[in-house]
């Protein structure tokens, strides 16, 4: 009796995750602004901040692009009246139109109200003197809500964390990768994959069309209550270890992607493993370190060393709060490289990159760079996250990305993209000074404009990477 009641839990464990992972993968493309809703249909309003990081000195400014998009993600024209309010030490100081007039608009310090005058809105914050948090949102009648949130912080001085001078690595072959860390648990739900009415394996196919390489994010303990993948333990070391061997047995190459938490690791979002809490700095930086050396060993041991290792997703707000968050900028460049020391200690040769999600963040971008550079954090390959709602347009990106590539030795590549496929990639591929590296699309198996639809049959998405692989020589 006791027995049936435990396996009907598991069973309704099992059931409840599995619903979890579709509402997560759902409200990812939400969050992307590809809602399913009616084309031409005012439908959300989309902020786009072109900084995330302020410093608290009462006077540094951010500018927030601010748009209404209908129910496919175009932009669109409105009269709209729209409502923002501002939480945190910071004021509105100005709200402008297409042209960057002045709007006619009704301002307090932490609220105001606009009508969008060509379907465009410009909003400048100036950050106070307080580090912390800033939350920005903008409402108007019968549209999805647009918010963001801004650190601001007192970057101090630079303390460096090893005394010895680093050459970076250079990475000789071209990317056209993928992240397709959802596989196993597809797989685990019977989903099979098809190109052109063939059956095979999804890596296999996607090699087939110009793939040569494979990232996959890895979590401490996801299997807890709290993490990633309850009780299954999903992206665990051991997860890992399986697909790892699948990519190199196909013949390609392995970027592994430490989130170092037991769950999502994002700008919004850096919370340390559970084991670890409670660890004084100098313990939670052995944590990290021997946590990064075990990893290594185990792929190493099975014959799947990480080609390439990113120590942190996207960490422009920092890693492993609170001691690694960007208003600890010491504390942040040690654990980094407790993370780097321990691939080394591994594997050489491994190229190492930082990834920060600021495809169109120039400014945001080098002050992180420049503040890693400061205290000599070693490091390879500058990847960002390109997602057009949350950064910017492909202008932007290819601004940033030359910018990145004239004032930093390392290379630069898009390491997450979903959208416009062809365009981000043909920026990721002709970045100046030979310093392009390539791309990583994130979960093309399973999100938003996928390359192979909700029954696993590759779609005309799959169709551009063959182009793209013979036109930039993919090997």
């Amino acid at each position: 009796m006791a027995n049936n009641f435990s396996k009907s839990i598991f069973r309704l464990q099992s059931l409840l995750f599995t619903i979890l992972l579709l509402i997560l993968i759902a409200s990812i493309a939400n969050a992307q602004g590809r809602r399913r809703g009616v084309a031409g249909k005012p439908s959300e309003i989309q902020v786009t901040p072109y900084k995330t990081t302020m410093l608290a000195n009462g006077r540094d400014e951010v500018s927030i692009k601010v748009v209404v998009i209908d129910g496919v993600g175009t932009e669109m024209s409105t009269t709209n009246p729209v409502k923002f309010s501002l939480q945190g030490d910071a004021r509105i100081a100005r709200i402008q139109d297409v042209n960057k007039t002045d709007a006619d608009a009704k301002i307090t310090d932490t609220a105001a109200q606009a009508h969008f005058n060509n379907g465009l809105l410009w909003v400048t914050l100036v950050a106070g003197r307080t580090k912390g948090h800033v939350k920005f949102q903008a409402k108007a009648d019968s549209l999805f809500t647009g918010s963001t949130e801004i650190h601001t912080v007192q970057p101090g001085k630079p303390h460096p964390v090893t005394t010895a001078k680093y050459t970076p690595k250079k990475v000789k072959d071209k990317i056209l990768g993928a992240d397709i860390s959802f596989l196993p648990e597809l797989e685990n739900r019977g989903m099979k994959f098809s190109d052109n009415g063939n059956p095979g394996d999804a890596i296999q196919i996607m090699k087939d069309h110009g793939f040569n390489y494979i990232r996959l994010r890895i979590f401490n303990a996801p299997a807890n209550p709290k993490g990633y993948s309850p009780n299954k333990g999903f992206c665990d070391l051991e997860h890992t270890k399986q697909m790892a061997k699948r990519i190199k047995a196909a013949g390609m190459k392995f970027l592994l992607d430490f989130h170092y938490s037991d769950y999502w690791a994002d700008p919004q979002q850096q919370n340390k493993p559970a084991a670890w809490v409670g660890e004084d700095f100098t313990a939670l930086k052995k944590s990290l370190h021997d946590y990064t050396v075990n990893v290594m060993e185990e792929l190493k041991a099975q014959g799947t060393t990480p080609d390439m290792v990113q120590i942190g997703n996207e960490i422009n707000h920092g890693m492993v709060w609170p001691e690694g968050a960007i208003n600890n900028l010491d504390s942040l460049a040690q654990l980094i490289y407790a993370g780097v020391t321990g691939v080394k200690a591994v594997s050489p040769s491994t190229t190492i990159m930082l990834h920060i999600a600021l495809g169109g963040q120039n400014a945001e971008a080098r002050f992180f760079l420049d503040n890693m550079a400061a205290r000599k954090v070693p490091f390879d390959v500058i990847g960002l996250s390109y997602y057009p709602k949350w950064h910017g347009t492909l202008a932007d990106l290819k601004s940033n990305m030359a910018d990145l590539a004239s004032r930093y030795p390392q290379q630069v590549m898009v390491a997450e993209y979903s959208q416009l496929k062809r365009e981000v990639n043909d920026i990721s591929f002709n970045v100046p000074d030979n310093k392009a590296v390539g791309s990583f699309i994130w979960e093309p198996i399973s999100s938003w404009e996928g390359i192979f639809d909700r029954s696993g049959k590759s779609n005309e998405y799959m169709n551009a990477y063959p182009e793209i692989a013979k036109k930039y020589n993919i090997q």
